[in-house]
């Protein structure tokens, strides 16, 4: 008999946040999230309830926790998109039919009883945060933000009554991938966009505010006709920037710029996972902290998180010239692996850009929905 008990308490909000860590005990691929920002994530001060709801469940068997979801009611992704369905996320469980249909059962029940019509994730709350299942890729560590799962996630969705909504992308370079041809072809669309007035600069960091207002004007204006993509609000932006903040390298993000106005960016992050992998349970303290301090100078991965350039710019290569700059400035900091992710599977236009300059394809995520 499996029970599904709502978090209701900080201790029931700890043994949620703490469930995947004994889940994945014997994992070499698993990396914590931090204690400290999911707690944050998931507290109601967080701007995503300013306008919308999301309640936690833990699957119990007994008094042992055996699997947690979440069951969400974005507002401004059903305003934005028409589309009135719910969501899941942070779903884990163990190796259990019953449990995952106790726990999906009653996230459907939750949303139906919002009304609502349809299911789909998993979606910490929407693409804008973590989302997606891994199905292929099992062999390697995630990059930072991106999720990892247990192989038998698929089986138990799709048994369950899911099916595909949309795969994302996630492709590996390697430093010998950029080669002199591709460099060549980098300068001249460079001389190119210099002719036409654009130019492409580092971000800086000294003028931070300035700066992240211009790349949420881009954000919300290259992403608009996605799928699956609702605008950020101005508070949500606000709070992502403030966390990127803390480990952003000012060198690895980008601005192209047309008379002083932002027309594209790109962001890569250093891969932080290298580093919390080794963190026990995600706790900061006592020795999580110099752990990232002390390593973050030998991180050897970078992962593009963020590519996007307004509609009118598009198929003049500033995407490639990203991938250009980030691939010199990673090599010159001593990094030797590179991931882009995620990219929609439809979106053909940036799944070329990044084939031409020999990314390669090398996991896969899905987001899965059901109708009611």
């Amino acid at each position: 008999m499996i029970e599904i008990k709502k978090v209701d308490s900080k201790n029931d909000l700890k043994k949620f946040i703490d469930f995947p860590h004994d889940l994945y005990a014997n994992d070499p691929n698993y990396v914590p999230e931090l204690y400290i920002s999911q707690k944050d994530l998931l507290s109601k001060k967080h701007p995503f309830f300013k306008h919308s709801k999301a309640d936690l469940f833990l699957a119990l068997k007994g008094k042992e926790i055996v699997g947690r979801i979440a069951a969400i009611r974005n507002n401004n992704y059903i305003d934005y998109t028409g589309n009135e369905i719910g969501f899941f996320g942070f779903l884990e469980f163990i190796n259990d039919k019953e449990v995952s249909r106790a726990l999906l059962n009653h996230v459907t029940e939750w949303v139906k009883n919002e009304g609502l019509k349809g299911l789909m994730g998993p979606e910490n709350y929407s693409t804008n945060e973590t989302c997606g299942t891994l199905i292929s890729g099992f062999d390697s560590p995630p990059m930072i933000m991106m999720p990892y799962n247990q192989s038998y996630y698929p089986e138990h969705l799709e048994d369950f009554g899911f099916s595909k909504a949309m795969d994302l992308l996630a492709y590996r370079f390697n430093p010998d991938g950029f080669t002199e041809r591709l460099k060549r072809m980098a300068l001249l669309i460079e001389e190119r966009l210099n002719k036409q007035g654009i130019t492409i600069r580092k971000f800086d960091i000294k003028n931070f505010n300035e700066e992240i207002a211009k790349i949420k004007s881009v954000y919300n204006s290259a992403w608009e006709k996605n799928w699956g993509f609702v605008p950020m609000t101005d508070e949500e932006f606000a709070h992502s920037a403030k966390d990127l903040k803390q480990i952003v390298d000012p060198d690895l993000l980008l601005i192209a710029e047309q008379d002083g106005r932002a027309i594209g960016f790109s962001l890569t992050l250093p891969n932080l996972n290298e580093i919390l992998i080794k963190i026990k349970r995600g706790r900061l303290l006592p020795f999580g902290l110099f752990k990232i301090l002390t390593g973050k100078k030998n991180i050897k991965g970078a992962r593009i998180i963020t590519l996007g350039i307004i509609d009118r710019y598009r198929k003049m290569g500033i995407d490639a010239y990203f991938y250009y700059k980030v691939y010199k400035e990673g090599i010159g900091k001593g990094m030797n692996v590179g991931e882009s992710s995620w990219i929609l599977e439809n979106n053909e236009m940036m799944n070329r850009a990044v084939v031409n300059v020999n990314g390669e394809l090398y996991k896969k995520y899905r987001l899965y929905k059901i109708d009611f």
